[in-house]
């Protein structure tokens, strides 16, 4: 044989993965190979396969004798709607996809490599976790990724797709990437397995329950999206980098501008009667370019709506209260979600809109002891630092720390509006009521009476915009239906930012 023939020979062996009859189980599972999911997500004819020779060293448990093609991990670069990304993608059909030590610096080598072109790296997950035979050099490889993650922050944009199991120190690699997209039914993520959380407390759960997509989704927030399957996965990948740019130096991709009317249906979409809901999303697709939201954590703390968007072609960032869920409340869980998104869009260069309808922040014991107060913070602590342009919409209930909190003027907004149903003020009417006029209510003849006629005094003179305009707390009050002409007009004129900050090495964020 000659070299050439060799060489042909052992990429042949290389792409096999670990052959045939693993590859039909790992299909029969419903996922895709590594090399097919690179092939889903790339432009065809552009990936460039990095480090295929690459073999363990590891002589323990006779692994000197064994032989795992490309070590159990796909790497290289290509190109995504003809943007140059970096990939990996870890193959369950070779040693279950396994870490150890090549495998790890492999991971580690692209990582680096997307950080000097400035591109996103995307990662795929489908490991059994660390790989056993290997020990500590396992240990090592984890803690080289997670190191590089780190780095890598803020940086370029890291996005993984969880496509199997991904358990113990491996969850920690995707945690400190921007966004996690798990497959349904096929992705799990778990610091500890079932066999180990039943012997330690003696509870029973099964794999899906305690890390599938679904939980990671809805409950711990630990994923962004979930993706039906791979080819559903691969989807959202490309439609998430088509909002971002390559790295914090570039701005967004923008379109062609396009001309949208203004929806007079926004004049009327705020029901008179103020305890009643509305979904504010039918605010935010009436303002933006239609069709270009993507919802982020879409089942995660509802009360609060994430997600990327595009006003004229240009890409936008939207944090807003949704009145449809707890009232468009501030809690733990919701203060963490938007104050994640808005330092990932201060990090990559997007506008922050923030649309505001909240009562404030949720009372009770159990977010006082699960630390309101710190998470509520976070969310301060972003839209302060937050140096992109910043515009806020006020489209009625801003109330207490909530109405701060939720990117006011006070926080650096450069921009914020006021629809004429908006409510500025302390707290809601009959509660203030109720304690302002109390010694009025209490002496009246008809104290029920009294009491809606001084519901009604405070709401006269708080339940409007003007008061905060008077101020200059909100720079104008316009008609629901210019919402999206102001903004427009605002993101050309504020593209050309410029904010000093402080020199520091960093803020200490009340985490």
């Amino acid at each position: 044989m000659d070299k050439n023939e060799d060489l042909i020979k052992r990429r042949e062996t290389i792409k096999l993965g670990g052959g045939k009859e693993r590859v039909e189980k790992q299909h029969a599972a419903g996922k895709y190979t590594a090399r097919e999911r690179i092939a889903a997500l790339l432009d065809p004819g552009t990936f460039i396969e990095v480090d295929d020779h690459v073999r363990h060293r590891s002589t323990y448990f006779g692994l000197d004798k064994k032989y795992f093609p490309a070590d159990g991990v796909v790497t290289g670069l290509g190109k995504i709607d003809g943007r140059d990304v970096a990939i990996f993608s870890q193959d369950f059909t070779v040693q279950g996809g396994s870490l150890g030590e090549m495998h790890a610096k492999k991971i580690a080598k692209i990582q680096d490599t997307a950080m000097k072109l400035g591109i996103p790296i995307i990662g795929i997950n489908d490991s059994g976790g660390a790989r056993i035979q290997e020990g500590v050099d396992s240990l090592y490889g984890y803690g080289e990724i997670f190191y590089r993650n780190t780095l890598a922050s803020g940086v370029i944009p890291q996005i993984t797709v969880i496509a199997g199991p991904c358990a113990g120190g491996a969850v920690y690699s995707p945690a400190i990437t921007d966004f996690v997209i798990m497959v349904d039914k096929t992705s799990k993520m778990f610091i500890t397995g079932p066999e180990v959380i039943k012997a330690v407390t003696g509870e029973d759960v099964t794999q899906e329950s305690l890390g599938g997509a679904r939980v990671h989704n809805s409950k711990s927030g630990v994923a962004h999206f979930m993706a039906k399957d791979e080819k559903d996965a691969a989807s959202i990948v490309k439609k998430l980098l088509s909002y971002i740019p390559s790295n914090n130096m570039e701005e967004p991709p923008l379109s062609n501008p396009i001309d949208v009317k203004p929806d007079e249906f926004l004049n009327t979409i705020i029901p008179d009667d103020p305890h009643k809901a509305y979904d504010m999303m039918d605010v935010i697709e009436r303002v933006i370019d239609p069709g270009t939201f993507l919802e982020v954590h879409s089942k995660f703390a509802r009360s609060m709506i994430t997600g990327f968007g595009k006003i004229n072609g240009r890409p936008i960032g939207i944090v807003a209260n949704q009145p449809k869920v707890l009232a468009g409340v501030l809690d733990i869980n919701s203060s963490d979600k938007a104050a994640r998104f808005i330092r990932f869009l201060d990090a990559f260069n997007l506008p922050v809109i923030t649309f505001t309808d909240t009562p404030g922040f949720l009372p009770g014991t159990a977010q006082e002891y699960g630390g309101i107060i710190r998470h509520g913070a976070k969310l301060l602590y972003a839209y302060s630092e937050a140096s992109v342009p910043k515009m806020t919409i006020i489209t009625r209930k801003a109330y207490g720390g909530a109405y701060i909190a939720m990117g006011s003027k006070h926080l650096g907004a450069d921009l914020v509006l006021a629809w004429p149903s908006a409510e500025i003020a302390v707290m809601g009417s009959e509660g203030a009521a109720n304690i302002v006029f109390r010694k009025e209510i209490k002496a009246s003849e008809n104290p029920e009476k009294t009491r809606i006629e001084k519901i009604k005094e405070y709401a006269d003179m708080f339940s409007n915009p003007y008061v905060a305009a008077s101020r200059g707390y909100v720079d104008t009050v316009i008609l629901p239906s210019e919402t999206r002409s102001y903004i427009t007009r605002a993101l050309d004129m504020f593209s050309s930012k410029a904010e000093g900050k402080p020199t520091k090495k960093h803020g200490n964020i009340p985490l």
